[in-house]
């Protein structure tokens, strides 16, 4: 019974940091990535399609994303998207592909990709442990029905307890590691 509920707690703690994660990845830092354009979507015949649907999405080198649409006819649509996603892009279309140069960042423009980060985190970290409420949740109810023992229940407290300290501790790594990625540049 304790290890299915800290089970389930550490899945759920695995979930907030790979979506905080996921988050960072789209934080640029200066570099060209892929991942900056995660959540464009375009305009595909009435419907929005994500980028990565409708076109390949490459990094030639680290100052220049570039866009192949798999049908041309959707060149303007695609630069249309990246324009309106507002990334403080300057697409260029040359009529088969469109080239992104990747500007640097001013000091002011890394401060706030810091702070965005630091909401992330922050974010992840309140997942986290309303992960570990979720579970001490279950390990008092678990002790109310007379499932376990009170004993039980309070080690079974502390193993969620080193699970959260765990898991907030990745993600203040990852944390820090994205704002040395920002500033060093």
């Amino acid at each position: 019974m304790i290890s299915e509920i800290k089970n389930e707690a550490k899945s759920q703690m695995v979930e907030a940091v790979d979506y905080f994660k996921s988050q960072l990845a789209k934080v640029r830092t200066g570099r060209a990535s892929s991942s900056l354009l995660e959540g464009v979507k375009v305009d595909y015949y009435g419907s929005k399609t994500p980028l990565e649907q409708a076109a390949g999405v490459s990094v030639p080198d680290a100052k220049t994303i570039m866009v192949q649409p798999y049908d041309r006819g959707l060149l303007a649509e695609i630069e249309k998207a990246i324009r309106a996603a507002d990334l403080g892009f300057n697409p260029q279309n040359d009529g088969n592909v469109i080239r992104i140069p990747v500007p640097p960042l001013t000091e002011e423009r890394r401060q706030e990709f810091v702070k965005l980060c630091k909401k992330y985190a922050e974010e992840g970290k309140i997942s986290v442990r309303n992960a570990r409420r979720d579970a001490n949740d279950a390990l008092k109810t678990a002790e109310k029905k007379k499932a376990i023992t009170e004993d039980d229940k309070k080690h079974g407290e502390d193993e969620i307890q080193k699970l959260t300290d765990q898991y907030v501790k990745n993600i203040d790594e990852v944390l820090s590691q994205k704002e040395k990625e920002l500033l060093d540049q």
